[in-house]
């Protein structure tokens, strides 16, 4: 990497990729270090074009409000609220902190990224209505759920989501919860938000640059990039580095050596939506309607039944399908996975196949069903749907961590995970979600790992960007009442 003939910079940190936890963190240490000299590489030639991509997620504001895989079920029949209380006060700090920013009028207007849309949780059958009603009961007692309503009434279906009560049998065991609070995001376009004021602060962002190495360079790091349209070669050095490459994280970390990441291993997974073409039947819905998993199925695939607004525009999907490819990316290679396997993960990367092959059945279940079995996955929660209102559309691809346990066995998890050096220098991000929806906390989290003397000293500050960051809202209802209110009239959303 010292090669004369390479040119080289100089930077205070380098932040790896141009998606939404690359444009958190650069956001947020554009308001704790604004003097700091920060360089943003992103191998496509947009900002937020991989799973920050509007089309490339779900687009919900992750909040535990609807999604049910965050409330299980124990084998004696209670349901813990732990999981969705704990996400839920993540995804405040989001909300703080993009509120923040809108007062003070540094990412403009917030309609250009975030909409008031309900959330609902949809079952049938008797067994599953119980399990609503005690889901139901177990988190309205906290106060960021208090609002939530509850119904088995099939004309209180209607009201709330007519698409999904339309042509079911009012003979039919339902049930239904409903929250206001929810919200539909569009992370692509809050990515470049984010990036744009970052950018007006000093950060220097480079498009179309892939990171081809990371090496220690005495007591900084240099990354070395590569221009995608000239070849060209550039390297930064920086003590610090920050990899939010989205599934590029695991391998880039990886070219590290860090021994942090040994053991550490990726199984991606993609998918598909299904989107509505007929403007009639999308203004007739309004909420993000989510229903229980299949077995087996990871969270990333419990369908739902959602109003989208993406670029301005706003649309009903319903997904997602499940796939598989051996990419990391949307954009990536069909070798990553095999490139990704090293010694010190391969006992890792063996061991997740016999504890998980529910998930193994279930993806292959995708892979063969037909046009007509999804369509059919889409009459449970619209039973007047018809397959000419609806076009396929590919979503983006996620890497599932494969951590290692105690017994330096594999263990598939789900939701994100940081990892950074013991000296702080470097730090990375895998994973898939909540982790948009939660970004700022979770950077806010790296942060605190990477620079411990530091925090002190940015406390006051993180107090006005998040106030709730480390003080939960839940312990005081009225501190979670006024900033729920506080941060829906900054960023133009429901709530009374």
């Amino acid at each position: 990497m010292a090669d004369p003939r390479v040119d080289v910079t100089r930077a205070d940190a380098v932040l790896i990729g141009g998606g939404v936890a690359s444009a958190t963190l650069a956001a947020l240490l554009s308001e704790l270090e604004p003097s700091w000299t920060i360089e943003v590489l992103e191998k496509l030639d947009d900002l937020g074009q991989e799973s920050s991509e509007g089309w490339n997620n779900a687009g919900t504001g992750h909040s535990a409000l609807c999604e049910l895989n965050y409330t299980p079920q124990d084998v004696d029949g209670s349901v813990s609220p732990a999981k969705a209380i704990t996400i839920n006060e993540q995804f405040q700090i989001s909300r703080q902190f993009w509120a923040h920013l809108v007062e003070n009028d540094r990412i403009g207007d917030p309609s250009d990224f975030i909409h008031s849309v309900p959330h609902m949780s949809f079952v049938h059958g008797i067994e599953n209505v119980d399990y609503l009603r005690r889901r139901h009961e177990a988190l309205t007692a906290n106060p960021l759920f208090d609002r939530m309503e509850f119904t088995s009434e099939h004309a209180q279906l209607a009201e709330w989501a007519p698409l999904v009560a339309e042509g079911r049998p009012v003979t039919e065991t339902i049930a239904a919860t409903h929250s206001r609070d929810g919200t539909d995001v569009d992370f692509g376009a809050l990515t470049r938000r984010l990036f744009g004021y970052a950018e007006q602060v000093g950060t220097t962002i480079s498009t179309g640059r892939e990171v081809t190495d990371l090496r220690r360079m005495g007591t900084d790091w240099g990354v070395m990039s590569r221009s995608t349209t000239t070849g060209e070669v550039h390297v930064v050095r920086a003590p610090v580095v920050f990899v939010g490459a989205g599934g590029a994280a695991l391998p880039l970390l990886q070219k590290s050596g860090i021994d942090e990441i040994r053991g550490f291993g990726g199984f991606p997974i993609s998918g598909q939506w299904l989107r509505c073409t007929d403007p009639e039947i999308i203004a007739r819905h309004d909420a993000k309607v989510y229903g229980k998993a299949a077995v087996g199925a990871p969270p990333m695939s419990v369908p739902h039944l959602d109003t989208r607004y993406v670029g301005g525009q706003r649309s009903l999907m319903f997904g997602p399908y499940a796939g598989w490819s051996p990419k990391f990316l949307k954009s990536g290679r069909y070798t990553d996975l095999f490139a990704s396997i090293k010694p010190s993960n391969l006992t890792q990367m063996m061991a997740v196949a016999p504890p998980n092959l529910d998930l193994m059945v279930y993806l292959g279940s995708q892979l063969v069903s037909t046009h007509q079995q999804r369509f059919e996955a889409l009459l449970e929660y619209m039973p007047s749907a018809r397959p000419e209102d609806w076009e396929p559309v590919t979503a983006g691809q996620r890497v599932q961590v494969i951590a290692p346990d105690a017994d330096k066995h594999g263990v598939l998890q789900f939701g994100t995970q940081l990892i950074t050096a013991a000296d702080g220098s470097i730090g990375g991000m895998l994973g898939a979600s909540p982790g948009a929806s939660t970004a700022t906390n979770i950077m806010l989290n790296m942060l605190q790992s990477m620079f411990p003397e530091r925090v002190d000293d940015w406390r006051p500050t993180i107090a006005q960007l998040a106030p709730s960051w480390g003080a939960p809202l839940s312990d005081d209802p009225r501190a979670a009442h006024e900033s729920l209110e506080r941060t829906a009239a900054a960023l133009g959303l429901e709530h009374s």
